[in-house]
């Protein structure tokens, strides 16, 4: 009801509380009521205009705010609160957090009325998103890039793309920007390079934006070059058919998840094979190698070999001294 109030009064058609009961099939006083709740308990700004003899915002956009949903719905808000921990090194945390804290408050009170405390509503400390390890984003890095997103202008900044490597300029044009497992990640398309790269914010410094504009392309998106697998937000240009083994608990693991649009699972006496196509290589290789004794690559040829090759340096470091733990590997 007290929706429809907000929707007639700012449509401009000067309701009057006799008008809304008719429309709405409510009494008048029942209508007086709501619209002194709006005004006094939502800060609703509600004039009445002699001339028009009905009501008016006085403030043209104003609308009621989303909070008068369902109780299901906002328990349903106050939950994603706890995925807010997987932001909290962000600048939107703070902001999100507010905001959600705002919409939700009705439970709060409720629950406070309930048990005589203050501790709030049950599912915040039955339902959590652990934290894991996650970088920082500098506040003025993370608005430069976002000013640049929203008006397509190209972005100049300094990276380190190496382990100690020297800083080197970078022009971008900002596509999207990416969150993966605590890192926040910008795709863009890198002026220097010729073609689309990922850049870790917190690897971003002396950020700037020009005054060049640029025109996103139409098959901007990241996704549309992960050749249809999920792992992780890094890619290549070459699709690839992947064919590995996976054994004990990891099956189990393995099988609950879908990994990509096309994945295939062969169930063996020991475990699964897990087939799929996509464009992750260097991701679906650290996906293995995390699997330890559990999962074995059949194909492509070069997973296979480049896991070897993997497995072979980890058994051979265990008798070389800490300096010569990391040469590169040759071709």
């Amino acid at each position: 009801r007290i929706y429809f109030i907000d929707r007639k009064i700012a449509a401009g058609a000067y309701p009057n509380v006799s008008t809304l009961a008719k429309e709405y099939e409510a009494g008048t006083a029942t209508i007086c009521r709501d619209i002194e709740f709006m005004r006094y308990r939502l800060d609703a700004p509600i004039e009445f205009s002699r001339k028009h003899n009905g009501y008016y915002y006085t403030e043209k956009t104003y609308r009621l705010p989303a909070r008068f949903a369902s109780s299901q719905d906002m328990m349903a808000l106050g939950m994603a609160k706890t995925l807010l921990n997987l932001y909290r090194n962000t600048p939107i945390y703070e902001s999100a957090r507010q905001l959600l804290d705002n919409i939700t408050a009705p439970l709060a009170s409720e629950a406070a009325g309930k048990d005589g405390n203050k501790t709030g509503p049950w599912y915040e400390k039955r339902i959590a998103a652990p934290i894991f390890a996650s970088y920082p984003v500098a506040e003025e890095t993370w608005n430069t890039i976002l000013t640049g997103l929203r008006e397509d202008r190209v972005l100049s900044f300094e990276y380190q793309s190496t382990w100690q490597g020297a800083f080197e300029k970078r022009r971008v044009r900002p596509y999207q920007l990416l969150f993966d497992t605590g890192g926040w990640y910008l795709y863009a398309w890198a002026e220097e390079r010729g073609g689309t790269r990922m850049f870790a914010l917190a690897r971003i410094r002396n950020i700037t934006l020009t005054t060049d504009k640029f025109r996103l392309p139409v098959h901007y998106d990241y996704s549309a070059h992960t050749g249809g697998s999920y792992f992780g937000i890094y890619a290549e240009e070459k699709k690839e058919h992947f064919r590995i083994a996976v054994f004990g608990y990891y099956a189990l693991w393995t099988k609950e998840r879908l990994w990509a649009d096309d994945q295939e699972i062969e169930e063996t006496p020991g475990g699964i094979i897990l087939s799929f196509t996509g464009s992750q290589y260097y991701k679906v290789l650290e996906w293995v190698l995390a699997k330890g004794a559990w999962a074995v690559p059949l194909k492509p040829a070069r997973l296979v070999k480049d896991w070897t090759w993997n497995i072979k340096r980890m058994m051979n470091l265990r008798n070389l001294p800490l300096w010569r733990y990391w040469t590169p590997r040759p071709e």
